[in-house]
């Protein structure tokens, strides 16, 4: 698989600007990406991004997607499967990690005190 994405070296993330709300999620849920771009539409690419919960936020159905996505919760809390008013689900404390292939089912999610996920999306090569 041939990865295109910037070379950076270290540097300091601005973990107070450049935030934005995803398309398809509710105010409260908020994207930094950090190298790469993904292609939806043509089904290629990749991208590292941070996705940031304020606390008390969710969503209220389930996703799916057409391409790889891996999830590592840095820090917070984040719960999986809540209903659409936000109650139930099973819930995850940080340093906890999820890589789903596409096409599967995953969600809803809240998070009770707030979260930082890291997530790596992909295209299968070819």
């Amino acid at each position: 698989m041939k990865i295109n994405k910037e070379h950076l070296e270290f540097h300091a993330v601005d973990m107070h600007r450049g935030w934005h709300v995803p398309p398809g999620y509710p105010p409260g849920i908020e994207q930094k990406i950090l190298a790469g771009a993904l292609d939806e539409e043509n089904k290629r690419g990749n991208r590292t991004r941070l996705l940031r919960f304020a606390a008390g936020v969710f969503t209220t159905t389930p996703f799916i997607h057409d391409y790889w996505e891996e999830v590592y919760l840095m820090a917070g809390d984040l719960t999986v499967g809540n209903d659409e008013n936000g109650e139930g689900g099973e819930a995850f404390a940080s340093n906890t990690y999820a890589c789903r292939p596409p096409g599967v089912h995953h969600g809803p999610f809240k998070s009770e005190h707030g979260c930082i996920l890291l997530e790596i999306h992909y295209y299968d090569a070819g």
